[in-house]
């Protein structure tokens, strides 16, 4: 995701949103965790686009 894509990403949130958002991303061990789930994994798929074309 590019710079665009978080700023239009960040200001669908509330200030209190973006902090806690912020504070999971500068958490290198909580954000593997998150990233590891089924559900994030499934959704950066589909933010990539794979599935599209098969």
């Amino acid at each position: 995701m590019d710079e665009k894509g978080v700023d239009k990403l960040f200001s669908g949130l509330s200030p209190e949103q973006q902090k806690q958002v912020m504070s999971i991303l500068s958490d290198k061990e909580q954000t593997q965790k998150i990233l590891d789930t089924p559900q994030a994994q499934k959704l950066m798929k589909k933010l990539m686009g794979e599935g599209k074309n098969g």
